[in-house]
């Protein structure tokens, strides 16, 4: 206790009283998140203002030993929100004043940002600004930061979707408290015209380490945007069985094989689809069963929806332009003899098709949270594993996670994201955190479907901060002893979120 007392004690002197928070209601909403396990009070919260200000709070860290936890705005729901991964930890909160765009450069398409730049600022300030360029945005909270999400290798839907691999020339502060710049934005200067256009530099690309890591804060950020095309048309089939997936999945890959569709699909069951404008019409409190089977037909008819919905999306220089290839893609479909084609104009009027729209055009969108309510007592995690882009495979995974659901009395709630040659799966459990036996299903619904899918070679894109352990365990031992390597040596005291995503020093617990 001393020594934290002695470490804000510095750090006010820093940033100032104002800016270091221990006030017991702030502890209490920043240990709150929606997981299965206990909320994990921080000892503190910290709001820095500059990079200046997190190599501050970084240095006396290392000297009073305490254990730090960065996020940008804390709104990565379902996956762990603003809780530190251990209780006591002291949350850095970069958001609250470090959300300043730093720059948008309109003939290379690029923004520098700090990490409490939400989708929702930029895209404010990109449309004040003309609406030239256009930002991937995901059909998560509209302020959701944009640096967090591609530091946590999150993605949107549209053809810039890849929201770490957008990033071009990031500024770390590491665990040591050290400052470096990658890319080009290595050299020794202060002109860094390259950096935010060219991700390669000189020597090793240390870009990666900084993904789904606790090696370093990220302070600074490039962004590779898109020019706004002068047009664009979705569209929209609608397959009625759940064993339809298979076939979906077959007619998909070749129309991103060939890039055809600049999109990604959006392949979304009746339940992803409809709960979040509906709430389970056969729940009781205590209950073990799923959605009947009846029910989700019920809802299918009430909402025009099938088992399963696919969306994609065209950009071009007007719809003109856009309407024969809306009609290859249709022709390409409906020879299957079971997909019902929607077109764009219909779909703008349709609660779960306007989402699709939304997040393929660069329009951020709270609506896919509607389904937090589902069940009552908002708990919420993600599942993220992903599929070959082949129909046996991924229908064979989808049985296994429905059956798995079933088992514990889940609600099979889904979306595959299909690119050209996997689709990441957005698995969804709701559940009423309120209810304890409902909760410990939740925990053990999870725990089996990673264990099952592990079993069959799948692994997950991103993990709640809950199960970064049981994630980490299934990695090869020398995978991990790399990870406790490369934190040695660029956070030699840990201070930097220690266990998040599983990776800590040698011999720590």
């Amino acid at each position: 206790m001393k020594n934290i007392q002695n470490f804000l004690a510095q750090v006010r002197s820093d940033l100032g009283d104002q800016w270091v928070d221990q006030r017991p209601e702030t502890l209490v909403r920043y240990g709150e998140h929606t997981l299965p396990g206990q909320a994990r009070a921080p000892s503190a919260v910290l709001f820095p203002e500059s990079t200046a200000q997190v190599v501050a709070i970084v240095k006396a860290a290392n000297e009073f030993g305490v254990a730090l936890y960065p996020i940008s705005t804390g709104n990565n729901i379902g996956l762990g929100s603003r809780a530190p991964a251990r209780a006591g930890q002291v949350v850095v909160d970069l958001g609250y004043r470090m959300n300043r765009i730093r720059e948008i450069n309109e003939e290379t398409c690029y923004a520098e940002l700090e990490p409490g730049v939400s989708f929702q600022i930029l895209r404010d300030e990109l449309r004040r600004r003309g609406d030239k360029l256009m930002v991937s945005a995901t059909s998560g909270p509209p302020h959701g930061g944009i640096v967090g999400n591609a530091m946590d290798r999150g993605a949107g839907y549209g053809p810039y979707f890849d929201h770490f691999g957008m990033t071009c020339g990031m500024e770390v502060v590491l665990g040591n408290g050290e400052v470096i710049r990658t890319g080009d934005g290595s050299l020794d200067t202060e002109s860094l015209v390259n950096w935010h256009v060219s991700k390669f530099s000189f020597g090793p690309a240390l870009d990666g380490l900084f993904a789904q890591s606790n090696f370093g804060i990220v302070t600074r950020v490039g962004v590779w945007l898109m020019p706004r095309p002068p047009a664009s048309r979705s569209f929209h089939f609608v397959f009625p069985d759940d064993e339809d997936l298979a076939e979906i999945i077959e007619l998909c890959r070749p129309m991103k094989l060939s890039n055809f569709v600049p999109s990604l699909f959006r392949i979304a069951n009746d339940l992803y689809a409809m709960a979040p404008d509906e709430r389970n019409p056969e729940y009781l409190e205590g209950s073990r069963q799923s959605v009947s089977g009846v029910a989700r037909k019920a809802l299918q008819g009430k909402h025009g929806l099938g088992a399963w919905q696919v969306s994609g999306m065209f950009y071009g220089a007007s719809t003109a332009a856009i309407e024969p290839l809306v009609a290859r893609v249709r022709g390409h479909f409906e020879r299957s003899g079971k997909a019902r084609y929607i077109g764009h104009d219909e779909a703008l009027n349709i609660p779960a098709l306007r989402i699709a729209i939304d997040s393929m055009s660069g329009e951020p969108s709270a609506g896919e949270l509607g389904m937090l309510q589902w069940r009552p007592g908002s708990g919420n995690s993600w599942f993220l594993p992903g599929t070959p882009m082949v129909g046996s495979q991924a229908m064979e995974l989808d049985r296994l996670g429905r059956s798995i659901y079933e088992k514990h009395g889940m609600d099979y709630i889904v979306m595959h994201v299909a690119s050209a040659r996997f689709a990441r799966g957005l698995h969804v459990l709701v559940w009423n955190k309120d209810d304890r036996g409902e909760n410990t299903r939740a925990d053990a619904c999870y725990r089996e479907l990673t264990l099952e899918f592990s079993k069959r070679g799948i692994g997950v894109g991103r993990a709640p901060a809950d199960y970064a352990d049981l994630h980490m365990e299934q990695m090869m031992p020398s995978l991990r002893r790399a990870c406790q390597a490369i934190k040695q040596a660029l956070d030699p005291n840990g201070v930097i979120s220690p266990g998040k995503y599983g990776i800590d020093l040698p011999g720590a617990e």
